[in-house]
């Protein structure tokens, strides 16, 4: 029989007199580490969330990895490439790649009756994947790129719409400056094309609301004067986004010399960076509220040690050493942390629930690109938070378990 484990037991279900003073301490404690753990659930899946709902708006429109000409001019019109790469098969036996479409840039400008504002065309082909936009759809329908002839449907933001006065299936001419690369003699000249309003979506991510509109990429061939066969680049998908760092280099390495591939993170960086500064602040709340808890579990053991001096004294008597008795007290610690753990993963778990397929806790889009706080409930962070929460408490602990080799037998049975 573990005789230190039993008495632990004792301690624990003992509802003598001599408990009265410590369990509204001990409760205290058991409360503090469990709205701390609840607290520490919450700041994770919020975090988490919210890194990837703005990641998924990012990469909804950008892929993980572009590929276009290498330019050294920044702009929105970069210079063409050809559709036939000799690097496309090698990129589709990749097995980190998920998808490859075709895409191209344009910048415009929308003129209604009471406004006018720039925008940015992106052109898409057959191959482009949906996804994103469906779930991001207002009204409307996506439009069908096809051979046969180019799609004069557009799909426009929630923002612009309501900024224009425009409703779906309405008319708009967006207005270009246009030169004829083949001709050195031509000139800047203005163009206008008319295009109708297939779908109105909303990410909540205003660099993309304000600016961002889909058309067929034949539109934007021919206002550059190029060839079917000429696109602005390529987008890469990869399926799993914590290796996009590597995808990139093999992506680099594979393409050669002429085209450039950049990851979504280094097309946004300012952007990721302050995503990454998310987790300092995680790391921040996590760290406060393991000491919180551990302040509270010392506070309640150095009373149940000071309550049980009187034990302590008789069994040092009987032949205990300070370790056996150590151990008595740090069985009844563990058992009181694991209590404030059990009611920690309910609330945490509970709330994170709540809000996950509730919604009720809402944001304010425009400052957060969010409407609700989102919530991403991960079991491997949360089994790290009970372990990394349970060491540290009792390494805090068995600091004050000290205090038992200053106890001495005489002056413990004397004490009362």
């Amino acid at each position: 029989m573990n005789i230190e484990r039993f008495i632990s037991k004792r301690i624990i279900k003992g509802n003598g007199s001599a408990n009265q003073f410590s369990r509204p301490i001990v409760r205290i404690s058991v409360l503090g580490i469990a709205l701390g753990l609840a607290v520490m659930i919450l700041t994770v899946s919020i975090i988490i969330g919210f890194k990837n709902e703005i990641q998924n708006k990012l990469i909804g429109f950008g892929s993980h990895i572009q590929i276009s000409n290498y330019d050294n001019n920044v702009s929105d019109e970069p210079q063409p490439i050809s559709k036939q790469q000799p690097f496309l098969e090698a990129l589709k036996a990749n097995q980190n790649i998920s998808h490859i479409e075709v895409y191209a840039t344009k910048s415009g400008i929308i003129k209604t009756k009471t406004d006018n504002e720039g925008v940015l065309l992106k052109g898409i082909g057959k191959d482009f994947d949906w996804k994103f936009i469906n779930d991001n759809m207002k009204l409307g329908k996506p439009f069908m790129v096809n051979d046969t002839g180019l799609s004069k449907d557009i799909v426009i933001s929630k923002y612009l719409a309501a900024k224009l006065e425009l409703k779906l299936n309405d008319k708009m001419i967006i207005y270009f400056l246009t030169k004829n690369p083949h001709d050195q003699t031509s000139s800047y000249e203005q163009r206008a094309k008319v295009f109708y309003i297939s779908g109105i979506y909303e990410t909540g991510y205003e660099d993309i609301d304000k600016r961002l509109v889909l058309v067929d990429i034949g539109q934007i061939q021919r206002l550059n004067f190029w060839t079917e066969n000429q696109i602005g680049g390529f987008e890469i998908s990869i399926k799993d986004f914590n290796k996009i760092d590597k995808a990139g280099e093999e992506v680099n390495e594979l393409i050669g010399q002429g085209v450039i591939a950049q990851t979504v993170k280094e097309v946004n960086p300012t952007v990721f960076s302050w995503l990454e500064l998310q987790n300092v602040n995680a790391a921040v709340v996590i760290t406060l509220m393991i000491l919180v808890a551990g302040i509270n579990m010392i506070s309640a053991l150095l009373i149940l040690i000071l309550e049980r001096t009187n034990m302590i004294g008789i069994l040092k008597a009987l032949g205990a050493n300070n370790g056996s008795i150590q151990k008595i007290f740090l069985y009844n610690a563990t058992y009181l942390i694991g209590k404030g753990l059990m009611w920690g993963n309910i609330i945490g778990i509970g709330m994170a629930l709540f809000q996950k397929y509730t919604g009720t806790f809402k944001l304010d889009q425009a400052t957060y690109y969010v409407s609700v706080i989102p919530i991403n409930i991960s079991i491997l962070n949360i089994i790290l938070l009970n372990i990394g929460t349970l060491i540290c408490c009792l390494i805090m602990l068995i600091l004050p378990t000290f205090i038992i080799s200053k106890i001495t037998p005489v002056k413990a049975i004397r004490f009362s």
